[in-house]
């Protein structure tokens, strides 16, 4: 059998079942910075968008508030080009943020637990990281895809933070199986 990194362009063919699961993802995703953004878009917010290539929700929704980006990848053109598994304390102050937003970024991580201290770093005491991550989905780009977290994986991740709340994407007849989850944790 071949690995994700072996197979060529046309062999890696995506079922009709993994195109549902992703719109369903992508449909939950949108939800979360939707309702965020209509409890939490102000002028005086500064919001931190991680790894923002593959989509514009945050910007599409957060109007009023200051958006600045943070991403491994320099042609996407971001206000930080920045490995969200190092301190990169020289660059972006500690504190700084009122919210951030990761979502579909810490399965990509090399270091999960270095990802979410640094979010914790940024963010400003009582600000919030949202974030989501999917459980029930076909290995993706881009590469690498190192990890699916459960809710418990979820929590150990978050531990530093004081208030985690984590909303599952559920489907109907697989019990504890379930598509992805949405995660609200405040510093």
């Amino acid at each position: 059998m071949q690995t994700f990194t072996q197979l060529t362009q046309a062999q890696q063919v995506v079922s009709k079942r993994d195109e549902e699961i992703l719109e369903k993802i992508r449909n939950n995703v949108r939800q979360l910075i939707q309702n965020v953004a209509q409890k939490y878009d102000a002028k005086d917010v500064k919001l931190l968008d991680i790894a923002p290539q593959d989509h514009n929700d945050v910007a599409q929704f957060f109007t009023q508030s200051d958006v600045e980006t943070l991403d491994l990848c320099q042609n996407t053109n971001p206000t930080y080009v920045a490995d969200l598994c190092q301190n990169n304390s020289k660059t972006i102050p500690s504190n700084r943020f009122d919210f951030i937003v990761c979502t579909e970024v810490l399965e990509h991580t090399l270091k999960p637990f270095e990802a979410t201290a640094e979010i914790y770093r940024m963010l400003k005491p009582g600000g919030f990281a949202f974030i989501s991550t999917p459980f029930n989905l076909r290995i993706h780009g881009p590469l690498p895809d190192c990890w699916r977290f459960t809710e418990h994986g979820l929590r150990s991740l978050l531990s530093p933070f004081k208030d985690v709340q984590i909303t599952p994407l559920e489907e109907e007849n697989r019990f504890l199986m379930p598509l992805h989850y949405t995660t609200i944790a405040q510093k």
